[in-house]
């Protein structure tokens, strides 16, 4: 029943592309967008992903139109956007703060898009109705909003944004005020819900994690720039500059030294490459689960690159720890452990002294 309900919503729904062309946005001297260019295929789920103040909900609100760009183009399907106002986008939109009327019903808040284009009643109630079956809160439609919890408000406001059958649906830190539990539940909520509805959907996000797990592609947004663009494990595994590298997951950075086509860290030779720019200086970046502790009995290999080093702290997190290693060149890299019993955890100390080795299919190698 819940299938077909998704599907009758869907139906509502035509997916648009969007094409942003060397869009800049400054306030004073300050570019919160820097001739940013990017397209959104229809029915994907793109995250806006960077740090506070790097321009991701600014370019959020141009694909709205709350704000209007000093330069550049938004098209949707090939329809120029940037002097069309917001009413007029049929997009869906999900705030921060979920911005629900207090005053109203569960079910009125999810109507008042209906009700603002003029849709007749029994039209309203089917679609309410369908839309808190798709968000499964068929039996909260005569609630008020502070009766609510934080999920369930945001199941509210995301029912609200695709009630009318928006074209393209836009996120601004939906998941921001909920708890760790609860945020990462929602997470696959909405994962789950955007593949059966298939709107195009634009997330804005600080939280890293959060945009690896929801994601089919994400563009990591630096100071105004697109850093990077591509699938969450493309950005994870081949970041292409340190700050993407440093943003997305745990890392340790140690300096090479190049020696002709060859890279080293210490004596150890990581890569051979005939194509290295000579004029630039090169890092390795580890991620901690990618390093692995090895016993007495283990004999080194070619596939692998080993480190030597003393365990100087040690922090348990549950079901994973993490040992900050001070390596013999002096460098510190941090370890991702298993605490399974089987691991052999309990047996670690701070102080110490440990062998480490890592895949050199695993070796990510940037500019540095």
């Amino acid at each position: 029943r819940q299938q077909n309900t998704i599907n009758k919503m869907k139906q509502n729904i035509t997916s648009l592309e969007i094409s942003i062309k060397d869009l800049t946005k400054r306030y004073g001297k300050i570019y919160a967008l820097d001739t940013v260019s990017l397209d959104i295929k229809a029915g994907e789920f793109l995250t806006l992903l960077g740090p506070s103040g790097s321009g991701k909900t600014t370019l959020l609100m141009a694909i709205a139109g709350f704000n209007r760009p000093d330069s550049g183009s938004i098209k949707f399907a090939n329809q120029e956007m940037i002097l069309t106002p917001p009413h007029k986008r049929e997009v869906g939109m999900v705030f921060q703060n979920y911005a629900l009327f207090p005053h109203m019903s569960v079910f009125e808040n999810i109507g008042f898009p209906l009700k603002l284009r003029k849709a007749p009643n029994d039209q309203i109630k089917e679609k309410v109705h369908d839309a808190l079956k798709t968000v499964q809160l068929s039996d909260y439609a005569d609630r008020k909003i502070d009766q609510l919890s934080g999920g369930q408000r945001q199941r509210v406001a995301l029912a609200r944004a695709f009630v009318f059958g928006p074209r393209i649906l836009l996120m601004d830190e939906p998941l921001s005020a909920l708890d760790k539990k609860l945020r990462e539940q929602m997470q696959i909520e909405l994962k789950q819900l955007h593949r059966k509805l298939g709107v195009t959907t634009v997330y804005v996000t600080h939280d890293q994690r959060e945009a690896l797990t929801m994601s089919d592609r994400i563009a990591v947004i630096n100071e105004g720039k697109i850093e990077q663009l591509g699938t969450p494990k493309e950005i994870y595994n081949s970041p292409n500059s340190s700050f993407v590298a440093d943003f997305i997951g745990e890392s340790s950075f140690l300096q090479l030294n190049r020696k002709g086509n060859d890279l080293y860290f210490s004596s150890e030779k990581i890569i051979t490459n005939k194509k290295l720019n000579k004029n630039k200086e090169w890092a390795m970046v580890i991620r901690p689960e990618r390093l692995s502790i090895v016993n007495k009995s283990y004999r080194k290999n070619s596939s692998n690159i080993h480190f030597s080093g003393e365990i100087s702290e040690l922090v348990f997190q549950g079901e994973t720890a993490l040992a900050l290693v001070k390596l013999m060149e002096g460098n510190f890299l941090s370890v991702r452990l298993s605490t399974k019993s089987s691991d052999d955890f309990d047996n670690l100390k701070t102080g110490n002294k440990i062998q480490l080795c890592m895949n050199r299919k695993d070796v990510i190698i940037i500019p540095h």
